[in-house]
């Protein structure tokens, strides 16, 4: 897998919280030489989102934080002790990897010495996603009334998006004569084309009717900026607690589900790795685990027993 690739990036939640070490690094910035417009600039560079760059200066500066002021060498010795520590401190290996790619980044475009430190990854683990069954997702959309709510969380599981397409969707994205929706700029800067339900249509319909949306299709609180990520993300939260789903899961669940009932209903893995917008054909095959109808089908070894009474 290339390091490097924008799109093999997953900014985990526990990589933001800023710890009161970094808090006071950062408060005494004037004595020490760290700047990160320099990785900033290799990182617009190279097509990186915005995401991914605010993700990498931050790792970058809790690496930095962690050592004396102006000790500003990033050596594998370093790096190794400093990961260590975040394993021990019960940061799962998805996001230690994450700080791995951000200082490979720093050390091969900033500093221009390559290190040895992509051989310290741990061992990527594997989690299966969480997905809704179709009767959950029934539950959840119906349990919400606002017509705005409605048809994001309409448009969110009928066409597999992430929050940060969603929120992104134009008013001239959606092209209801192909039955598709474009999504530009998607995750790795790729524009694609994914399907859209007539009843996710009928939905969004009635919301623009009722609200008018003129550029964002899902306007935040001023017209010239789209909805937050944040907001729409508690949207959801709240449609999951009406519904009385106690499963803890995000609103990406509804891309997880997406893929997983297009899969169970006999789509071909490869239009499915199109619709998401996958790179990778590995990344859509974890469908494939999480699946449960096949294994339905499995007739148990003891239920065939006879046991009598």
């Amino acid at each position: 897998m290339n390091q490097f690739d924008p799109d093999d990036v997953l900014i985990t939640p526990e990589l933001w919280v800023e710890n009161e070490i970094l808090q006071q690094w950062k408060a005494s910035k004037a004595n020490h030489p760290w700047s990160k417009e320099p990785l900033q600039k290799a990182l617009k560079l190279r097509g990186y989102s915005r995401k991914t760059i605010k993700a990498y200066c931050n790792q970058v500066e809790r690496f930095l934080s962690s050592f004396p002021l102006n000790d500003t060498d990033v050596t594998t010795s370093k790096i190794q002790t400093y990961c260590l520590g975040m394993l021990e401190r019960g940061i799962s290996h998805s996001s230690v990897n994450q700080t791995i790619s951000a200082l490979r980044f720093y050390c091969k475009h900033v500093l221009h010495h390559p290190t040895e430190i992509q051989y310290i990854r741990p061992k990527k683990q594997t989690k299966l996603p969480q997905v809704l069954s179709e009767k959950e997702v029934a539950q959840l959309l119906k349990s919400v009334t606002n017509p705005k709510h409605k048809a994001i969380l309409f448009l969110t599981y009928s066409s597999g998006l992430r929050v940060s397409e969603v929120v992104r969707l134009r008013c001239s994205d959606l092209d209801i004569e192909r039955q598709t929706l474009i999504v530009r700029q998607g995750k790795g800067q790729k524009d694609r084309r994914t399907i859209l339900s007539s009843l996710a249509w009928d939905m969004v319909q009635k919301y623009v009717t009722e609200y008018r949306p003129t550029r964002w299709l899902f306007p935040g609180q001023s017209s010239d900026r789209h909805l937050t990520e944040r907001s729409v993300q508690k949207v959801f939260e709240e449609a999951r607690q009406r519904a009385g789903i106690v499963k803890k899961v995000s609103i990406h669940v509804l891309r997880h589900s997406f893929a997983t009932h297009l899969l169970e209903n006999g789509t071909d893995l490869r239009y499915i790795q199109e619709l998401l917008g996958h790179t990778s054909a590995r990344t859509t095959q974890q469908y494939t685990h999480v699946s449960t109808k096949n294994i339905q089908r499995i007739q148990i070894p003891l239920d065939r027993l006879d046991l009598g009474d």
